[in-house]
């Protein structure tokens, strides 16, 4: 069998398997050609040119939505057929749309998107300092929070009248609130879907360490640079220029600091995670083997921190800046990987952005 072969048919068996998450097999190109484009709408993703893949995630029909800051759109991949079509935007760089259809949206660098329980789409866009839905049902966009301009306001008040700086990370927490890493304002923000009020629910703006054990009130965030929760509800905070993860359990209300020591670098693989040196991290994603993967970006390396023993190991790259080859994990070099996810089936997928690649590493025991 060919090589590439393998590499799919194994992917197709994990993707039909719901194992728990254990042991990397083999990493494929699962969109992007290595060249920086847009190219291809309704051909095979794998040969398709895209540019700066970030966040993603699943949707309610099982398609790949990755969020494409060089083209200022999302694209969507199709997991059975590989063909790869737009879902926002039209390539043009812009703030323009709401109240219109998905297709002539125009978008400045959406880094994130999820979906929430109705199967409506939310994405962020960083440098329109906004948060945008698309209804499932109507196909409309509309702006949830965020008014264009950078700042700091809206607290208590409409979150389409408030004012984001620099939003990166998006999630929706147990009661349903979508939460925002307002990453310029050193603060993660919560808005109510049901009345649309924006409050500040972690971070006091200041840039000051987080001390493990802290409550939740009046705790400062660095650069809250991305979110995840578990199917219990608990909430995974990476803090890119803290270069460390925490875990907020919000029955307990406090911090608890899982991986990083603050200071940059790349160590401690094999050992304890909190003893580990982090690089500007900017992607995290819960892993049914309850432990929690991110992107460990400035090191070009995915790393996983297996939450029972705390212990962190790399499941993809070796800290050299590159792009693959395709295969072993731990020879495929990355280059800036911003985004991860891990769908039920323990797929790890990466946005593997300055290699403008999409990646796919299923994980099997």
């Amino acid at each position: 069998m060919h090589r590439r072969q393998f590499l799919l048919a194994s992917a197709a068996a994990t993707l039909n398997s719901s194992a728990p998450c254990a042991t990397p097999v083999a990493t494929y190109t699962l969109a992007g050609n290595g060249v920086p484009g847009y190219t291809n709408d309704g051909g095979k993703a794998a040969e398709a040119q895209i540019n700066n893949p970030y966040g993603l995630t699943t949707g309610p029909g099982g398609a790949l939505y990755v969020c494409e800051t060089g083209n200022h759109v999302i694209r969507r991949i199709d997991l059975k057929t590989g063909l790869i079509t737009t879902a926002v935007g039209t390539g043009r760089k812009g703030y323009a749309g709401d109240g219109g259809p998905a297709a002539r949206a125009l978008c400045n660098e959406p880094y994130e998107v999820r979906f929430d329980r109705e199967g409506n789409m939310y994405w962020v866009e960083m440098r329109n300092h906004a948060v945008r839905r698309l209804g499932r049902t109507t196909g409309i966009v509309t702006t949830i929070a965020g008014t264009g301009e950078a700042g700091f306001s809206g607290d208590g008040g409409p979150a389409a009248k408030a004012h984001l700086a620099q939003p990166h990370s998006i999630a929706f927490d147990p009661r349903g609130r979508l939460l925002i890493c307002d990453i310029g304002n050193h603060r993660v923000r919560s808005v109510d879907l049901d009345t649309g009020v924006i409050e500040t629910y972690l971070g006091t703006g200041a840039r000051e360490a987080t001390p493990d054990g802290a409550p939740i009130e009046g705790t400062a965030v660095n650069g809250p640079r991305a979110i995840g929760l578990d199917p219990r509800g608990n909430l995974y905070l990476v803090l890119r220029e803290g270069n460390k993860v925490f875990r907020i359990d919000p029955r307990k209300g406090v911090f608890q600091h899982l991986a990083g020591t603050g200071e940059k670098g790349y160590t401690g693989d094999g050992g304890p995670a909190r003893e580990a040196r982090l690089n500007g991290p900017k992607g995290i994603a819960w892993s049914p083997d309850g432990g929690v993967v991110i992107a460990d970006t400035e090191n070009h390396a995915i790393r996983h921190i297996d939450l029972k023993r705390g212990v962190i190991t790399t499941l993809i790259g070796n800290g050299t800046r590159g792009d693959g080859p395709d295969g072993p994990p731990l020879a495929c070099q990355t280059n800036r990987p911003h985004g991860v996810f891990i769908d039920r089936h323990s797929n790890l997928y990466v946005g593997d952005s300055e290699a403008h690649r999409v990646r796919l590493l299923p994980l099997r025991v």
